[in-house]
């Protein structure tokens, strides 16, 4: 009897086994590489011209504020001003329009019935800190050139997106080109402080005229060398979806009194014991949706391991699922992310406050809703003297763009014609871009950075000694322009 068990087992085992073996051997990529990837003319990008002029728009120091200071203000209208004398082929070729201090450009195609599309980047940036400027290499606004790289606060984030994009545009202008088909260009003041006055100004402008684009191009994402080790090539992610963004108020409150009698309960003991409840319970999250599709297509290319764990995911999920969440770049992908940020108690040490306040942010995952957010939190606090409330405006996360559209396949050649040999995937957006804007007059919006980051440099965004490689700059005007050309095809 227990040698016919045995024999049962052995068998199952080799069932499996074989499953396991064929599903693996069998276990291929999606092709996001269209079939005409070489077809795309390559233009002749002046280095030398786009060097200095990057570094000329690093100068100007447009830090995003709410309410824009009088002195601010000159450095954003004398970096709209130098861009109107740098590139006078765009300006002479394209209307211009204000919204606010974001300006609209509009490049009349050749066809007038073909829908337009828009490409777009932002010129503000985010502060570079006193305290932490004797820790740069060179001055965040210096605009400082070497050998390799420009230097400074916003050359990744994002005037590389609007010098690219100008660069690209003024040099086809010189040759006599003009597009097929009509191409916007929006270049917002405020992003980094939510766009409402930039970005979101500029599409309601639109909206209100009827204009509806075919697809839309905006940051997001990059092309990603040795992030993901083990694999043969770098992966440039064009990000079809982007989170949502909400922040809630965790709030605890008790009768307060003097810290030498301190009660049993008290407002920072329940939310203490709130913070660390939402830390150790995460909003559930899976592979679905752009994640799947980002990791069916990068999965492939990983070692014997990793790829019969990602082939049989009917099997293996929950440990595929419990890695993935154990990485933060990876975990942010799976799922709705909590982040305490702000904690507001007692003024003075010896009180006891009457209220406790934590401030904590969510990106929610597009499965997710503000609503479903609130309630996975209200269900894992589960104490009813606890109060959550929203904090300011939440943002919805984005539809999921299309991978298969003419739009996705011209954005996937001109990435193989700048970049070369790289592995091409749909991918999530995780923090938030102007494209929550973008996506109201646009049928697919995409976000996608020309430029590639390793390892070291993704601490570079928002961080200390943002730089730009002269090499992706190069790359980043061959990459607009293949898109120029491409909608001539």
């Amino acid at each position: 009897m227990i040698l016919r068990v045995l024999k049962y087992i052995g068998l199952a085992l080799l069932v499996l086994v074989v499953i396991l073996a064929v599903k693996t051997a069998l276990y291929k990529a999606p092709d996001y590489a269209p079939a005409d990837a070489a077809a795309l003319p390559d233009v002749t990008v002046d280095v030398e011209r786009i060097v200095a002029n990057m570094a000329e728009a690093v100068t100007y120091e447009t830090v995003a504020q709410h309410l824009v200071d009088p002195l601010v203000k000159g450095q954003f209208t004398g970096f709209l001003e130098w861009i109107e004398q740098t590139y006078p082929g765009v300006h002479a070729s394209m209307d211009r329009e204000m919204a606010n201090l974001t300006p609209i450009y509009k490049w009349t195609g050749k066809n007038p019935e073909a829908q337009p599309v828009l490409m777009t980047g932002h010129y503000d940036v985010v502060p570079a800190p006193d305290a932490e400027r004797d820790r740069w290499q060179h001055p965040p606004f210096a605009g400082i050139a070497d050998a390799d790289f420009v230097w400074g606060r916003g050359t990744i984030d994002d005037k590389i997106g609007v010098i690219g994009l100008l660069e690209a545009a003024e040099t086809l202008i010189s040759k006599g080109f003009q597009p097929e088909r009509t191409i916007y260009f929006i270049f917002g003041h405020d992003e980094e402080i939510g766009g409402q006055n930039g970005a979101g100004a500029a599409v309601e402008l639109l909206r209100a005229r009827g204009v509806q684009m075919e697809w839309s191009l905006d940051e997001g994402s990059m092309v990603l060398d040795d992030v993901l080790p083990g694999l043969p090539a770098p992966v440039a992610s064009i990000n079809v979806a982007e989170k949502g963004y909400v922040t809630l108020n965790i709030t605890a409150k008790s009768t307060g009194g003097h810290s030498s009698l301190p009660p049993a309960d008290t407002a920072v003991g329940a939310l203490a014991v709130a913070v660390e409840r939402l830390m150790a319970n995460p909003v559930p999250g899976g592979l679905t949706d752009a994640t799947a599709d980002f990791f069916d297509s990068v999965a492939p290319e990983f070692g014997l391991v990793e790829r019969v764990l990602f082939a049989n995911q009917w099997l293996f999920r929950p440990v595929l699922e419990g890695i993935l969440s154990g990485s933060g770049p990876t975990n942010a992908m799976l799922r709705t992310t909590t982040a305490p940020t702000m904690l507001q108690a007692s003024l003075t040490e010896n009180v006891l406050p009457t209220e406790a306040v934590a401030v904590v942010n969510f990106r929610i995952h597009p499965r997710d809703t503000v609503e479903s957010v609130v309630a996975h939190v209200e269900a894992v606090i589960n104490n009813p003297e606890v109060e959550v409330t929203v904090r300011g405006e939440p943002t919805l996360p984005s539809p999921v763009s299309s991978s298969e559209s003419e739009g996705f396949q011209l954005l996937a050649q001109a990435t193989l014609g700048a970049f070369g040999d790289v592995i091409l995937v749909p991918g999530l957006t995780v923090a938030g871009t102007d494209t929550k804007h973008f996506s109201k007059i646009s049928d697919d919006s995409y976000r996608f950075n020309p430029m590639t980051f390793g390892p070291d440099d993704l601490s570079r965004i928002h961080g200390i000694n943002e730089r730009v490689s002269i090499a992706d700059l190069e790359r980043a005007v061959q990459f607009y322009a293949q898109i120029m050309m491409g909608l001539d095809g």
